[in-house]
């Protein structure tokens, strides 16, 4: 399986995604897939570097599913992450 990795962005909270450059990217679509583990060990060593640089914190390995060349991280929880709230805007007044 595929993974990335996932963390937030310091300055403003976002969800972030390591990128090929070793920059960080909100969207999914622009982060670096990993495609071994000895590749995915090595990037969030890296990756620790910009916590020590106060430029993101909790960076993390996610496993994630390529479908129709659409990303997708397997877990439900960083789906959420990366896409928003799982629940559509409700009228006020009515849960769900």
């Amino acid at each position: 399986m595929m993974q990335m990795i996932i963390a937030n962005r310091l300055s403003d909270g976002r969800v972030v995604f390591l990128s090929e450059r070793a920059g960080w990217v909100p969207d999914i679509a622009d982060g670096l897939l990993l495609r071994g583990r000895p590749d995915a060990v090595q990037r969030l060593a890296k990756a620790q570097q910009a916590v020590g640089a106060n430029v993101v914190v909790d960076p993390y390995l996610i496993d994630v599913l390529v479908e129709d060349g659409r990303r997708r991280p397997a877990q439900i929880r960083e789906q959420i992450r990366a896409f928003g709230p799982s629940v559509g805007d409700q009228p006020p007044g009515r849960g769900v």
